[in-house]
């Protein structure tokens, strides 16, 4: 990567955490108002499972030799499209924003490409996420390539005033998952695979894969649930442990099986799991919702209190493989 005298472009490794953490930061408090990561996402993020700094990842760095941009490549399950993260430092990158921006993102198309011919593919999707006030970076992205495809939101709720769990509907019960139970652990699978396979970013994963990445979203088991109508399986909630450091509990994904949506059980299931997170002191709770998700889930949100906080915009890239 050809860079201006005094500045330089390199593979990172484990010793630039700090380094890096410092851009990542910067970033996320442009963009969110806050820092969103902190040294342990960084590390995990340089040791993912289908993440090899060394191809996948750059760091530079001015002529003082202060890390300023930070890219890397992300897939958690190995298979569907590459998340591509590029972070500039908004104050010691600003005087080389454009080009550099302009060659990180053409290095990471390089290597979505090189990957997807890794994997047998004609071509690979990347995708990135733009914040509200990253105009810059949304007109960038889109000279490079991108196009705006959807928006995400975040939706919470303050627990300051947090009335008492209700009963839930007639026929419907929660109980927490039984991690030891290799039975609830695949019946988990299938509930929530069957109910995302409606969602037009859903990527199948077998039972064996999704087990092994478990470990990557916090097994704090007791915040994880299952549902019944009349006894029968309806629905399932995953909690992970991304936003303790902002003293909230987190739903990653709610599952509701198609034949007994619209009957309780979503509501039912967000208000164990916001009891449970009150009852460990947290001050309340936050989930992401696709908004081009058929099955409009905003609707079922807002009526248990969570409301909009902020919005993400994605935007993607077809990337053919390349030639070998």
């Amino acid at each position: 990567m050809t860079l201006p005298a005094g500045w330089s472009a390199r593979r990172p490794t484990l010793d630039d955490v700090p380094a890096i953490l410092a851009v990542v930061h910067a970033a996320d408090t442009f963009a969110v108002g806050y820092p969103d990561f902190d040294e342990e996402d960084v590390r995990s993020a340089l040791t993912a499972p289908f993440v090899d700094p060394a191809r996948d990842s750059w760091l530079v760095t001015d002529p003082d030799g202060t890390a300023v941009a930070w890219s890397i490549l992300d897939n958690p399950s190995g298979v569907g499209r590459e998340w591509v993260d590029v972070l500039v430092d908004p104050d010691r990158g600003a005087d080389l924003r454009a080009p550099l921006l302009a060659r990180l993102l053409e290095r990471v198309a390089e290597r979505v490409a090189e990957r997807a011919a890794e994997r047998g593919l004609p071509a690979l999707t990347a995708r990135t996420g733009v914040y509200a006030p990253e105009t810059r970076w949304a007109g960038e992205l889109t000279e490079a390539g991108f196009t705006r495809i959807k928006r995400y939101i975040r939706m919470s709720l303050s627990f300051a005033d947090l009335p008492a769990e209700p009963a839930p509907p007639p026929g419907v019960t929660v109980r927490p998952l039984r991690a030891d139970d290799e039975s609830d652990l695949r019946l988990f699978h299938r509930i929530y695979d069957t109910a995302f396979r409606d969602t037009p970013d859903h990527d199948p994963l077998g039972f064996a894969q999704w087990r092994e990445l478990l470990p990557s979203y916090g097994k704090v088991w007791d915040e994880w649930f299952l549902a019944e109508v009349d006894g029968e399986s309806a629905g399932a909630l995953q909690s992970s442990d991304q936003a303790l450091d902002q003293g909230l509990g987190w739903v990653r994904t709610l599952s509701v099986l198609p034949a007994y949506r619209r009957r309780g059980v979503g509501a039912a299931l967000l208000r164990r799991a916001f009891a449970v997170y009150a009852a460990k002191g947290r001050a309340g709770a936050g989930l992401g919702v696709d908004l081009a998700n058929p099955t409009a889930p905003v609707t079922l949100y807002r009526s248990v209190g969570l409301v909009e906080e902020r919005w993400t915009d994605m935007y993607e890239r077809s990337v053919p493989a390349s030639r070998v």
